[in-house]
């Protein structure tokens, strides 16, 4: 998910144009769930995403994995094998200080958009409440 400026609000606040990709909303959830645990595995996150999600769709285990790789590419997270445990290495993953900036921006972004959500229900239920506009002959 690269950041970029938005083209229509030319960078006035972090908005969901320059946020790129919102699949799921999981990366804001990932990013959240680091900044909580400091560190974590890629299971842990898993089992935990569930509880923050920002969506009542299903999250796949791919999906997450492509959201953390991402992530570390544009250097939000850092990962390091964990061999000090019996059994397999695991990737442990912590968030960087861009991260931590990121996960603001993420913030930022969510709260723009829940107050819109907020209006538009406002006005949804405003209208439902209204008398249905009767249908004129001839149209």
């Amino acid at each position: 998910m690269p950041q970029r400026i938005c083209p229509r609000h030319k960078g006035e606040y972090p908005c969901t144009c320059a946020m790129g990709n919102l699949y799921r909303f999981v990366e804001p959830v990932v990013l959240l769930l680091l900044k909580e645990k400091v560190a974590s595995y890629g299971y842990e996150l898993f089992s935990s995403l569930r509880k923050h999600a920002l969506t009542d769709a299903e999250i796949e285990r791919g999906t997450l994995y492509r959201t953390l790789r991402q992530l570390e590419i544009n250097g939000n997270v850092k990962s390091e094998w964990a061999t000090e445990k019996a059994g397999p290495a695991r990737r442990m993953y912590r968030l960087t200080p861009k991260g931590e900036r990121h996960l603001e921006e993420w913030a930022e972004v969510l709260d723009h958009v829940s107050k819109s959500m907020a209006r538009f229900v406002a006005s949804a239920q405003a209208l439902k409440s209204e008398k249905p506009v009767e249908k004129t002959k001839g149209l």
